[in-house]
């Protein structure tokens, strides 16, 4: 019997088939005691596991590259702590098993975050993902993963770490369901550059059978069990329509009534260039610059190192616009030569442009390095900082990049609620703003953007949310500046609508959403955007705030 579920849809698409359950995860160790003269053995088993483990999700990471590539690298960083490796060495020195040191370590350090309130607490999956390919590298057993199939399936699982996440095979896994996660998480961020269709938050996601037959709607977050004949075409039919709207579909981003809205790609790197220009992408609205930083924690790139790096990006997009973020270290991209390890709470420490205000000599030697890889270029540069929270952070950033010699335009990305309330302010020292709906409901809320349980108030609909984007959007609009999002909001179709109708003057985000995006809005007049904005902003939850915007733009 057809029963349907209900979790949050994060990467469009339909996605029929059976369900395939992610491997089990590593059993826990038995606590048996060691001789202390074997000891120092058990310790360097510990240390070259670790060592394998890291150099394994490097290599996924160059494997999958782009943005998956700085997810996993900074995976590789967690494996490698040093004051977790000195807590497994202490715990194997009193009696434990490599392995039972390695499992106690990391529920110590899992705790003690979750404890402090901590960023990074955030990141259970990635965590727990470490921990057991350690583990079970030392006891032998094959690695938790993606299960082995010769026929496509739909894979469900508690969460998916971004080491599974970035190699999913899309010929083999045609979607997947978790049931913890939420729509900014690295997976479901990594789903939407598959191109894979993907619901996540779905209570009791992990009791559905093996081999049950599933629809998966991941633009609705709906979930069909055992969906009849009649329920598969009518989906089959609907996902038809969608490819034939995206073919047909083509050109610069507008209104149907003509009104401009320039669809950006968010990129992670080089890497991430081709698929960028293949969706049509009219330039980069985010080019994270963290990529080049991960590769080495303990020193920043040389300055030759990153004009080469940015002139590949830049050349890739002759007279278009490339908005390039400058490096946002610190909470869950922690950099040894950086970011304070003492931080009770990093997020809410010193990260983003408070770090590289600490340390001048890296902002200038990245602006210096845009500058340079500029240099002959028709591009139309801009360069942002991240987490501006007022006036003074904006004018130390601008007077930065005036002392560096860079013939660009200065942002400041508005991720703190602060900077959205004074957003008239911060226009008085940069010429643009563009908002990161993650960074900003996560702020807004008090809910940890990894944290499944709080996912709903990390859903971009939150009337909260749209009310700071429509300050943000009409203070730019007063100063005769731009104000764009680069956050995952701008990755959803009916969502871009609203956006547009809050007077947003640009969108960005993965290039596999593109196509959707440019097809949605070129059905709609700016009247009717600005309607269902209206019409979203009016009402009281995110559920309400979507259906008002979807009966608005469905003449309802």
């Amino acid at each position: 019997m057809e029963t349907t579920l209900r979790g949050v849809g994060v990467s469009h698409g339909v996605a029929i088939g059976e369900v395939r359950h992610m491997g089990t995860a590593v059993l826990e160790p038995p606590a048996k005691q060691i001789p202390a003269e074997e000891a120092e053995r058990e310790q360097g088993r510990a240390r070259k596991a670790v060592e394998a483990v890291a150099a394994d999700l490097m290599a996924r990471g160059n494997l999958a590259g782009g943005e998956a590539q700085a997810v996993l690298e900074a995976q590789a960083m967690m494996a490698q702590d040093p004051e977790l490796m000195a807590d497994v060495e202490r715990r194997i020195a009193v009696g434990s098993t490599a392995e039972r040191g390695v499992y106690d370590a990391f529920a110590s350090y899992r705790e003690l975050l979750a404890g402090a309130g901590e960023y990074l607490a955030g990141r259970v999956a990635d965590l727990d993902d470490v921990r057991n390919r350690i583990v079970a590298r030392l006891l032998g057993v094959p690695m938790p993963g993606v299960p082995d199939s010769d026929e496509p399936y739909v894979l469900v699982a508690r969460d998916l770490a971004p080491a599974d996440t970035a190699l999913l095979d899309p010929a083999l896994v045609l979607g997947f369901v978790t049931e913890e996660g939420g729509p900014t998480s690295h997976s479901a961020i990594l789903a939407r550059a598959l191109g894979v269709p993907a619901v996540v938050a779905l209570p009791g996601a992990g009791e559905l059978a093996e081999g049950t037959m599933i629809a998966v709607d991941g633009s609705t977050g709906e979930i069909f069990v055992d969906p009849s004949d009649d329920k598969k075409a009518q989906l089959e039919a609907a996902a038809a329509q969608r490819k034939a709207a995206l073919a047909a579909s083509t050109g610069p981003g507008a209104t149907a009534d003509g009104h401009k809205v320039p669809l950006l790609a968010n990129i992670g790197g080089p890497g991430d260039v081709e698929a960028a220009v293949e969706a049509g992408a009219e330039g980069v609205g985010l080019f994270r610059t963290e990529f080049l930083f991960l590769d080495d924690s303990k020193q920043a790139p040389s300055e030759e190192k990153q004009v080469a790096a940015y002139r590949q990006v830049l050349e890739a997009f002759p007279e278009g616009r490339v908005v390039v973020r400058v490096l946002d270290a610190g909470a869950d991209k922690p950099l040894d030569f950086l970011t304070p390890s003492d931080e009770p709470n990093p997020a809410l420490g010193v990260r983003g442009l408070r770090t590289l205000l600490d340390h001048p000599d890296v902002l200038r030697t990245q602006l210096t390095a845009l500058a340079k890889a500029a240099e002959g270029l028709p591009v139309y540069l801009e360069v942002m900082a991240p987490m501006v929270a007022d006036r003074t952070d904006a004018r130390a950033f601008a007077d930065a990049c005036r002392e560096a010699g860079l013939r660009a335009k200065f942002g400041a990305m508005v991720e703190i609620p602060s900077a959205a309330l004074r957003a008239r302010s911060i226009l008085q020292e940069v010429e643009f703003l563009s908002l990161g709906t993650n960074d900003l409901a996560q702020y807004t809320f008090a809910a940890d953007r990894q944290v499944g349980a709080v996912s709903r108030l990390q859903d971009p609909w939150q009337p909260a949310l749209l009310d700071l984007v429509e300050l943000s959007a009409e203070a730019a609009k007063a100063e005769g500046k731009s104000c764009g999002v680069c956050g995952e909001a701008a990755s959803d179709p009916l969502l871009a609508c609203v956006l547009t109708g809050l007077g947003v003057t640009s969108l960005s985000m993965g290039a596999a959403s593109i196509p959707y995006v440019r097809a949605t809005l070129a059905k709609y007049t700016l009247a009717q955007c600005e309607r269902a904005a209206a019409a979203a902003r009016a009402t009281d939850s995110a559920e309400d705030a979507r259906s008002a915007a979807q009966a608005v733009l469905s003449g309802e």
